[in-house]
């Protein structure tokens, strides 16, 4: 007779694969559970269609997913995910919730239920190579070429600037990358970034949506030339995806990028960097003028809502949230969400700038939370696709935007 399993649906990126292999591993050690799991690593999109579009945490496919705050409300909306509350009264996490910032507790609480516990974090930042920055050779050669010296950027002209002076394809060392991919995700944080940055909201007073404004065309046309040169811009950014992207930071092939947190502290843990000791971070530039913006998006343990296993499930992400654990996903290349974490001795040793993610959370904004968020995301990606892949002006492409998100809003 087969072994009954749980089944959980996986945000696929390798230090999120071994670290729950690892964790379940350990769960069945301790507690005696008989279950096997499958786990089932998938892109963006995939995972989406997956847990959502087809129903798959409702009707019992899956037992536990990572769900990222963009889709909770529709995820919540919908029914798909079971009321984690009652579970946490009785038997709540260890050092819950006084144990996490609160940044990472608002979004998964819906009055008094509880959606999920948050399982990996890190706002959006300026990664660098502090080693190139550093570097005599390289600041004369600045100072020689532009008649200032050679800073980390606060302005988006000075990043664009200092990204075409890094830029040396021969050395398979290029200014910057970016996850250009279409995938209804990367483009739209970019978008938000570059809109952020430059004084705009993407929300009016009422609370709708409306991306066609003065900041976004500057933002947009900022992005459409940005990624269109080849004097700037990593060759594999059209058909890179964020994970990618911090893949070819980790390898060397970046000076510099505007990523998730995480993939800076992956350059100091994982076997396939080449910059170990040779990274930092820092805000995001700016508009001159603006203040930096970071974002914050964060992932959660979430259990289905048709799970058969709904007692094990719970008690899993209770034992993967502890503080050895978050600990253990953070040693492995992800982001740990407790302060403990954030503060740990070993871990700022290890990755020396661990600790400014309580800095990045002060100048981190979220997106709105709305059920239909994902129609609009696909809205704006769409239109950040079209302005990389044809000549129309940006006031047109954001007005042609904004009239199919006015379509989709109740």
């Amino acid at each position: 007779m087969a072994t009954e399993q749980i089944r959980i649906a996986v945000r696929k990126f390798g230090p999120f694969e071994s670290t729950l292999q690892k964790l379940w591993d350990s769960y069945r050690a301790e507690t005696g559970c008989t279950l096997e799991a499958e786990m089932v690593p998938m892109d963006l999109d995939d995972l989406h269609t997956a847990i959502l579009e087809n129903n798959g945490l409702k009707n019992g496919d899956w037992d536990i997913a990572h769900v990222v705050t963009d889709w909770l409300l529709e995820a919540w909306e919908g029914g798909s995910l079971q009321n984690l509350q009652p579970y946490a009264a009785q038997n709540p996490p260890d050092g819950y919730p006084q144990g996490w910032s609160n940044s990472l507790l608002g979004m998964q609480q819906f009055g008094d239920a509880l959606a999920g516990l948050p399982f990996h974090d890190g706002p959006e930042c300026l990664i660098y190579r502090k080693d190139l920055f550093e570097d005599e050779a390289e600041q004369k050669a600045f100072q020689q070429q532009f008649g200032k010296p050679l800073t980390v950027p606060k302005t988006w002209d000075d990043f664009i600037q200092v990204a075409r002076f890094f830029h040396r394809p021969e050395q398979n060392l290029y200014g910057t990358v970016f996850a250009g991919l279409p995938d209804g995700h990367n483009t739209v944080f970019d978008f938000c970034l570059q809109l952020w940055t430059r004084g705009g909201n993407l929300t009016d007073a009422q609370g709708n949506v409306n991306i066609n404004t003065e900041a976004a065309a500057l933002g947009l046309q900022f992005y459409r030339d940005t990624l269109l040169d080849s004097n700037v811009v990593h060759p594999g950014t059209m058909q890179y995806e964020s994970v990618a992207t911090g893949m070819a930071f980790a390898r060397g092939e970046a000076a510099m990028m505007v990523n998730w947190f995480g993939f800076a502290s992956m350059c100091e843990v994982i076997g396939e960097s080449v910059v170990k000791g040779k990274v930092d971070i820092t805000n995001i530039p700016a508009a001159p003028g603006h203040a930096s913006a970071s974002l914050n998006v964060y992932w959660l343990y979430t259990v289905g809502s048709g799970s058969k296993h709904k007692d094990v499930a719970y008690d899993f992400l209770r034992f993967a949230v502890n503080q050895q654990n978050d600990k253990l996903l953070t040693l492995e290349g992800g982001i740990g969400c407790r302060i403990s974490t954030w503060q740990d001795q070993e871990i700022n040793q290890t990755i020396p700038y661990y600790h400014k993610l309580e800095q990045l959370h002060q100048s981190a904004r979220s997106l709105p939370q709305l059920a239909n968020w994902a129609q609009i995301a696909r809205v704006i990606d769409g239109v950040v696709i079209k302005a990389i892949n044809t000549n129309t002006p940006v006031n047109q492409l954001l007005a042609e935007g904004q009239q199919q998100i006015t379509a989709l809003t109740p």
